[in-house]
């Protein structure tokens, strides 16, 4: 796990005590910097996955201060290096009993940030929903995989979702109506432009390409829920590269403008086999992706926030899971006839 610099203002009378408040957790350095007039300024090293703990402890601590701020950067590099122990000792906790490990993940903020920021609606975006729809279209075609590939690792439409995941884990409805409105209009960008695409250009439903993005099946699931909880994996782990494999392995996009390259072709019951992979998608990596949070501990900072969103993880749990179930008949039941 990487380091991360905490950088915390707070007043220069209340530095004898930050020793003691850091005493549990793995600092690896600590340096004091008082000031003439105001608040002073506290910077800790540590392990990426402590600093959730110790930003809690201080928000809790001097939140209310006045003059206080709290910045996380992360470290590219530092000297001395930093050895990792080949086994750290046991900490104990309260009664001898040993301590509660901190959870193998960047922290709440430092996640939060990453996510809230795939999941932003401006002109990025939506040149990235563009380029990446004409790539896959293209692709689809021609049925060339390479170039589908490429529409795949662009991936607009994942952030948004890993976003979706994450309010429902948090209950935060700030950030639940932002990734909803950057889904919504990533969808309704790529299928307007692909329908058009379908309309311009000769469509082949048999092409491989194509027929192989209107038929789902118990497959598409199982690789979905697996790709969902990778995709939340990469980023609690706070390296953003790795997402890119997750992309290519659950592609949200192609899907939706096979369902509009069908639609633009009058090849109404293809469009619907398309359509219906993609709602497995998305609901499979949003189920999955609430269920690796809740397992790598994503929790709101105070009691009453965790409470209500206990509530909001349980309910969008439930209607992902019916979700689920339903589009799972649907497949099992023949309804919608492959190409």
């Amino acid at each position: 796990m990487p380091l991360r610099l905490l950088e915390v203002t707070i007043p220069s009378d209340e530095f004898d005590r930050v020793p003691d408040i850091l005493d549990d957790i793995k600092v690896e350095h600590v340096a004091m910097l008082e000031a003439v007039q105001g608040p002073g300024l506290v910077r800790i090293l540590l392990d990426a996955q402590a600093a959730e703990a110790a930003s809690d402890i201080l928000v809790k601590l001097f939140g209310s201060r006045d003059g206080f701020r709290l910045t996380l950067l992360p470290v590219e590099a530092t000297l001395p290096v930093i050895e990792e122990p080949a086994k750290p000792d046991p900490v104990e906790g309260a009664e001898g009993e040993p301590a509660k490990k901190s959870p193998q993940r960047i922290s709440r903020e430092e996640l939060y940030e990453d996510i809230a920021q795939a999941s932003k609606v401006n002109g990025v975006y939506a040149t990235m929903v563009v380029l990446s729809t004409v790539v896959a279209a293209v692709g689809l075609i021609r049925g060339d995989v390479a170039i589908i590939i490429g529409a795949m690792v662009i991936a607009p439409l994942l952030g948004p979702n890993i976003g979706l995941a994450l309010a429902n884990t948090l209950g935060d409805p700030d950030l639940a109506k932002r990734s909803f409105r950057a889904i919504a209009v990533g969808v309704v960008i790529a299928a307007v432009m692909s329908v058009l695409l379908g309309v311009i250009f000769p469509v082949d439903p048999t092409a491989p390409q194509l027929a192989a993005r209107t038929n789902a099946d118990v497959g598409d699931i199982a690789l979905a829920l697996a790709s969902g909880a990778a995709g939340a994996l990469a980023f609690t782990s706070g390296v953003p590269s790795a997402v890119v494999g997750v992309m290519v392995a659950v592609a949200l996009l192609p899907p939706l403008v096979t369902a509009g390259l069908m639609a633009g072709g009058g090849y109404w019951g293809a469009m619907s086999g398309a359509l219906l992979l993609l709602l497995t998608n998305v609901t499979c990596v949003n189920l999955a992706a609430v269920g690796t949070f809740l397992v790598q501990e994503v929790r709101p900072r105070t009691w009453w926030e965790a409470d209500r969103a206990k509530k909001a993880t349980q309910r969008a749990a439930a209607a992902w899971v019916v979700m689920l179930l339903v589009l799972l008949g649907l497949m099992l039941s023949g309804v919608i006839e492959p190409v």
